[in-house]
Protein backbone atom coordinates (compact mmCIF):
# COMPACT_ATOMS: atom_id res chain seq x y z
CA UNK A 1 0.00 0.00 0.00
CA UNK A 2 1.19 3.28 -0.85
CA UNK A 3 0.31 6.66 0.20
CA UNK A 4 -0.02 10.22 -0.40
CA UNK A 5 2.75 10.90 2.16
CA UNK A 6 2.99 13.90 4.63
CA UNK A 7 2.28 17.38 3.52
CA UNK A 8 1.25 16.46 0.23
CA UNK A 9 -0.70 19.10 -1.84
CA UNK A 10 -3.82 18.45 -3.97
CA UNK A 11 -6.29 20.29 -6.67
CA UNK A 12 -9.61 19.33 -7.21
CA UNK A 13 -10.75 20.15 -10.74
CA UNK A 14 -14.54 20.55 -10.60
CA UNK A 15 -15.05 20.83 -7.03
CA UNK A 16 -19.01 22.09 -7.29
CA UNK A 17 -19.83 19.16 -8.76
CA UNK A 18 -21.02 16.23 -6.60
CA UNK A 19 -17.87 14.08 -6.58
CA UNK A 20 -15.69 16.59 -7.08
CA UNK A 21 -17.14 18.84 -3.92
CA UNK A 22 -16.59 15.77 -2.05
CA UNK A 23 -13.01 15.81 -2.60
CA UNK A 24 -12.58 18.84 -1.91
CA UNK A 25 -13.97 18.12 1.51
CA UNK A 26 -12.48 14.86 1.98
CA UNK A 27 -9.09 16.43 1.03
CA UNK A 28 -9.76 19.55 3.23
CA UNK A 29 -10.14 17.47 6.46
CA UNK A 30 -7.21 15.21 4.96
CA UNK A 31 -4.87 15.38 8.20
CA UNK A 32 -1.54 14.70 5.62
CA UNK A 33 -2.86 17.48 3.04
CA UNK A 34 -1.00 20.76 3.86
CA UNK A 35 -3.00 22.98 0.42
CA UNK A 36 -5.82 21.87 -1.73
CA UNK A 37 -7.14 24.34 -4.23
CA UNK A 38 -10.22 24.19 -6.51
CA UNK A 39 -10.80 25.20 -10.54
CA UNK A 40 -14.41 25.64 -10.77
CA UNK A 41 -16.67 28.56 -11.98
CA UNK A 42 -16.90 29.55 -8.42
CA UNK A 43 -13.35 30.26 -8.24
CA UNK A 44 -12.46 31.08 -12.02
CA UNK A 45 -15.70 32.87 -13.66
CA UNK A 46 -14.08 32.57 -17.22
CA UNK A 47 -13.44 28.87 -17.04
CA UNK A 48 -14.50 26.27 -19.17
CA UNK A 49 -13.48 23.11 -20.57
CA UNK A 50 -14.10 23.71 -24.34
CA UNK A 51 -11.61 27.05 -24.21
CA UNK A 52 -8.14 26.40 -23.94
CA UNK A 53 -7.10 30.07 -23.19
CA UNK A 54 -9.03 29.08 -19.92
CA UNK A 55 -7.44 26.39 -18.72
CA UNK A 56 -4.08 28.24 -19.90
CA UNK A 57 -4.86 31.06 -17.79
CA UNK A 58 -5.91 28.90 -14.62
CA UNK A 59 -3.06 26.54 -15.04
CA UNK A 60 -0.71 30.12 -15.17
CA UNK A 61 -2.45 31.26 -11.65
CA UNK A 62 -0.90 28.20 -10.16
CA UNK A 63 2.05 28.04 -11.57
CA UNK A 64 2.69 31.88 -10.64
CA UNK A 65 1.94 30.95 -7.01
CA UNK A 66 4.56 28.29 -7.31
CA UNK A 67 2.73 25.55 -6.41
CA UNK A 68 3.58 21.99 -7.05
CA UNK A 69 0.85 19.34 -6.74
CA UNK A 70 1.40 15.45 -5.65
CA UNK A 71 -2.06 14.84 -6.00
CA UNK A 72 -4.44 16.59 -9.30
CA UNK A 73 -8.00 15.49 -9.27
CA UNK A 74 -10.27 15.94 -12.63
CA UNK A 75 -13.37 15.67 -11.47
CA UNK A 76 -15.40 17.16 -14.52
CA UNK A 77 -17.26 15.73 -17.65
CA UNK A 78 -21.26 15.58 -18.22
CA UNK A 79 -23.20 12.44 -18.97
CA UNK A 80 -26.53 15.26 -20.18
CA UNK A 81 -25.39 18.64 -21.99
CA UNK A 82 -27.93 20.85 -23.04
CA UNK A 83 -30.39 18.83 -21.40
CA UNK A 84 -30.14 16.12 -23.79
CA UNK A 85 -30.18 12.58 -22.84
CA UNK A 86 -28.23 9.83 -24.23
CA UNK A 87 -28.93 8.26 -26.92
CA UNK A 88 -31.11 4.62 -26.70
CA UNK A 89 -30.39 4.36 -30.50
CA UNK A 90 -27.74 5.19 -33.77
CA UNK A 91 -31.00 6.85 -35.12
CA UNK A 92 -31.11 9.41 -32.18
CA UNK A 93 -27.14 10.50 -32.98
CA UNK A 94 -26.66 14.11 -33.52
CA UNK A 95 -23.40 15.32 -34.61
CA UNK A 96 -23.46 18.58 -32.51
CA UNK A 97 -24.35 16.56 -29.34
CA UNK A 98 -21.46 14.15 -30.04
CA UNK A 99 -19.30 16.99 -30.50
CA UNK A 100 -19.81 18.31 -27.04
CA UNK A 101 -19.14 14.66 -25.75
CA UNK A 102 -15.87 14.66 -27.08
CA UNK A 103 -15.29 17.88 -26.09
CA UNK A 104 -16.20 17.59 -22.59
CA UNK A 105 -15.29 14.33 -21.71
CA UNK A 106 -12.20 13.91 -23.95
CA UNK A 107 -10.66 16.79 -25.31
CA UNK A 108 -11.06 18.76 -21.79
CA UNK A 109 -9.54 16.24 -19.96
CA UNK A 110 -6.34 16.13 -22.84
CA UNK A 111 -5.98 19.74 -22.27
CA UNK A 112 -5.62 19.53 -18.58
CA UNK A 113 -2.88 16.79 -18.43
CA UNK A 114 -1.52 18.81 -21.29
CA UNK A 115 -1.33 22.08 -18.80
CA UNK A 116 -1.43 20.92 -15.46
CA UNK A 117 0.76 17.62 -15.17
CA UNK A 118 3.84 20.12 -15.33
CA UNK A 119 2.52 21.59 -12.07
CA UNK A 120 2.64 17.69 -10.91
CA UNK A 121 6.18 17.77 -7.96
CA UNK A 122 8.86 16.29 -10.00
CA UNK A 123 11.67 13.17 -8.83
CA UNK A 124 8.53 11.66 -6.96
CA UNK A 125 5.28 9.64 -6.82
CA UNK A 126 3.14 12.49 -8.18
CA UNK A 127 -0.88 11.32 -9.58
CA UNK A 128 -3.17 12.94 -11.97
CA UNK A 129 -6.50 11.44 -11.48
CA UNK A 130 -9.55 11.88 -13.81
CA UNK A 131 -13.05 10.60 -13.51
CA UNK A 132 -13.72 7.82 -15.81
CA UNK A 133 -16.88 5.50 -16.48
CA UNK A 134 -16.74 1.62 -16.78
CA UNK A 135 -19.23 1.98 -19.74
CA UNK A 136 -16.18 3.53 -21.87
CA UNK A 137 -14.73 0.20 -21.22
CA UNK A 138 -15.09 -1.60 -25.52
CA UNK A 139 -14.65 -4.75 -23.99
CA UNK A 140 -17.29 -4.72 -21.19
CA UNK A 141 -19.89 -3.21 -23.31
CA UNK A 142 -22.50 -5.63 -23.57
CA UNK A 143 -25.86 -3.23 -23.52
CA UNK A 144 -25.07 -0.59 -26.57
CA UNK A 145 -26.70 2.94 -26.64
CA UNK A 146 -25.30 5.98 -25.03
CA UNK A 147 -23.34 6.11 -28.18
CA UNK A 148 -21.39 9.61 -27.48
CA UNK A 149 -21.30 9.67 -23.64
CA UNK A 150 -19.55 5.57 -24.55
CA UNK A 151 -17.04 7.06 -27.26
CA UNK A 152 -15.70 9.62 -25.27
CA UNK A 153 -15.10 8.22 -22.27
CA UNK A 154 -13.66 5.68 -24.55
CA UNK A 155 -11.59 8.26 -25.98
CA UNK A 156 -10.77 9.54 -22.43
CA UNK A 157 -9.18 6.37 -21.74
CA UNK A 158 -6.74 6.39 -24.73
CA UNK A 159 -5.73 10.01 -23.46
CA UNK A 160 -5.16 8.72 -20.20
CA UNK A 161 -3.16 6.04 -21.46
CA UNK A 162 -0.98 7.85 -24.17
CA UNK A 163 -0.44 10.65 -21.00
CA UNK A 164 0.92 8.01 -18.91
CA UNK A 165 3.77 6.95 -21.39
CA UNK A 166 4.98 10.80 -21.94
CA UNK A 167 4.89 11.35 -18.64
CA UNK A 168 6.73 8.75 -17.58
CA UNK A 169 9.51 9.05 -20.12
CA UNK A 170 10.35 12.21 -18.13
CA UNK A 171 9.02 11.42 -14.53
CA UNK A 172 9.08 7.83 -14.06
CA UNK A 173 7.18 8.10 -10.55
CA UNK A 174 4.39 10.07 -11.83
CA UNK A 175 0.94 8.49 -12.76
CA UNK A 176 -1.93 8.97 -14.75
CA UNK A 177 -4.72 7.18 -14.60
CA UNK A 178 -8.95 6.70 -14.82
CA UNK A 179 -10.96 5.92 -11.98
CA UNK A 180 -14.79 5.20 -12.34
CA UNK A 181 -16.44 5.81 -9.15
CA UNK A 182 -19.51 3.38 -9.64
CA UNK A 183 -23.02 4.89 -9.57
CA UNK A 184 -23.00 8.16 -7.68
CA UNK A 185 -26.21 9.73 -6.32
CA UNK A 186 -25.66 13.63 -8.24
CA UNK A 187 -27.38 15.86 -10.34
CA UNK A 188 -25.51 13.65 -13.35
CA UNK A 189 -27.54 10.43 -12.34
CA UNK A 190 -30.83 11.23 -10.24
CA UNK A 191 -32.94 10.09 -13.27
CA UNK A 192 -31.07 6.71 -14.24
CA UNK A 193 -31.47 3.84 -12.06
CA UNK A 194 -28.40 1.93 -11.08
CA UNK A 195 -29.09 -2.01 -10.48
CA UNK A 196 -26.07 -2.17 -8.24
CA UNK A 197 -27.34 1.01 -6.25
CA UNK A 198 -25.98 4.37 -6.00
CA UNK A 199 -22.71 5.91 -3.39
CA UNK A 200 -23.18 8.87 -1.54
CA UNK A 201 -20.79 11.36 -3.28
CA UNK A 202 -18.99 11.49 0.20
CA UNK A 203 -18.44 7.48 0.33
CA UNK A 204 -17.71 7.62 -3.74
CA UNK A 205 -14.87 9.94 -3.20
CA UNK A 206 -13.57 8.04 -0.07
CA UNK A 207 -13.01 4.87 -2.35
CA UNK A 208 -11.13 6.40 -4.81
CA UNK A 209 -8.79 7.86 -2.61
CA UNK A 210 -8.42 4.63 -1.52
CA UNK A 211 -7.43 3.64 -4.79
CA UNK A 212 -5.48 6.37 -5.29
CA UNK A 213 -3.33 5.42 -2.00
CA UNK A 214 -2.73 2.37 -3.78
CA UNK A 215 -1.37 3.45 -6.77
CA UNK A 216 2.40 2.23 -7.99
CA UNK A 217 3.70 3.46 -11.27
CA UNK A 218 2.85 0.43 -13.36
CA UNK A 219 -0.53 1.09 -12.61
CA UNK A 220 -0.24 4.44 -14.64
CA UNK A 221 -2.05 4.65 -18.10
CA UNK A 222 -5.21 2.13 -17.07
CA UNK A 223 -8.35 2.94 -15.57
CA UNK A 224 -9.52 1.44 -12.16
CA UNK A 225 -12.92 0.86 -10.50
CA UNK A 226 -14.05 1.81 -6.88
CA UNK A 227 -12.74 -1.42 -5.87
CA UNK A 228 -9.60 -0.83 -7.16
CA UNK A 229 -10.13 -3.59 -10.26
CA UNK A 230 -8.27 -2.81 -13.61
CA UNK A 231 -11.61 -2.22 -16.04
CA UNK A 232 -10.42 -3.88 -19.20
CA UNK A 233 -10.43 -0.62 -22.20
Amino acid sequence: MQSLGLNFNALVIGATGGIGGAFFELLEQHTNCQYVGRLDRSEFEDFDLRSENSIVAASSHFNDQGVLFDLIIDATGALEIDGRRPERAFSEIDSDNMTAHFAVNAIGTALLIKHFAPLMRPGQRSIFATLGARVGSIEDNNLGGWVSYRASKAAKNQIVRTAAIEIQRKQNHHICVALHPGTVSTRLSETYKAPEGKFTPILAAQNLLSVIDGLAPNDSGYQFAYDASRIPS
